[in-house]
C-alpha cells in the first residue's frame, strides 16, 4: 500500500475527527475520555498550524487513514525546541506502514523548523506497537510513569521516549520564530 504524505488542511477534519474518535473511544493512546467533534478538533489544528507545527495526514486511495502532528511538549518558554509526537492511524488501515510514513515525515519536518527534541509519550506501557514504532526511529527510552491515567476502569502507565532532531543538544538552537514563540498558549489537550 502505498500512501501520499501531505500537510493537512481544515478539509481532513472529518476524516481526522473519525480516527482520534475511534481511538479515544477504543484505545489508550489518548486519555481523553470522551472524544471532540469537529469544531474542537479544527481548533486544535488552527492552533498548531498558526504556531508553525508540522501537521500531516496520509492519504490512501484518496481517503485519509491516518495523520500526525508536532506539537509542544510543554508550554513554558524553556521546552520551546522540544516538541510532542503525536500518530493516530485509522482502524482498517493499521499494521500497514501508515504510522510509519507518517512519523518517518514529522521528524523532518519537526527538524526543518528548527526543533530539537521529540518525545513521545505513549499510553499504556502495553501498546508495545508504539513503542517499538518509535524504536525504530531511535527514540529512546526515557522512563515509565506509572499509573498516570485512568481509563476503562484501569491505571495505566505512560512510556516516554525521547529522540534528538538534528544536532540534537550538541549546539545551542537559533531562536523561535515569533509565531512559534506566540505558540506557547497553545492548549495542553491536544493529545
Amino acid at each position: 500500500m502505498s500512501a501520499v504524505i501531505r500537510p493537512a488542511t481544515p478539509a481532513d477534519i472529518p476524516a481526522i475527527t473519525r480516527i482520534y474518535g475511534h481511538s479515544v473511544l477504543t484505545g489508550t493512546a489518548s486519555f481523553e475520555l470522551e472524544p471532540p467533534g469537529e469544531a474542537e478538533m479544527g481548533e486544535r489544528m488552527r492552533y498548531l498550524l498558526d504556531g508553525q507545527f508540522p501537521y500531516l495526514v496520509a492519504e490512501v486511495d484518496g481517503a485519509v487513514a491516518g495523520y500526525a502532528y508536532a506539537s509542544l511538549y510543554r508550554t513554558r518558554p524553556g521546552y520551546r525546541f522540544t516538541v510532542e509526537d503525536s500518530v493516530y492511524v485509522a482502524p482498517d488501515r493499521q499494521g500497514r506502514g501508515i504510522g510509519r510514513a507518517l512519523l518517518s515525515a514529522l521528524l523532518k519536518a519537526a527538524e526543518a523548523r528548527g526543533f530539537r527534541q521529540m518525545i513521545a509519550v505513549i499510553g499504556d506501557s502495553e501498546n508495545t506497537a508504539s513503542v517499538a514504532l518509535h524504536a525504530a526511529f531511535g527514540f529512546s527510552y526515557t522512563g515509565t510513569l506509572a499509573n498516570s491515567g485512568f481509563k476503562f476502569g484501569r491505571w495505566i502507565d505512560s512510556v516516554l521516549m525521547q529522540r534528538p532532531l538534528g544536532p540534537g543538544a550538541t549546539t545551542l538552537p537559533q531562536e523561535a520564530t515569533p509565531k512559534q514563540a506566540s505558540a506557547a498558549s497553545v492548549s495542553d489537550n491536544l493529545h
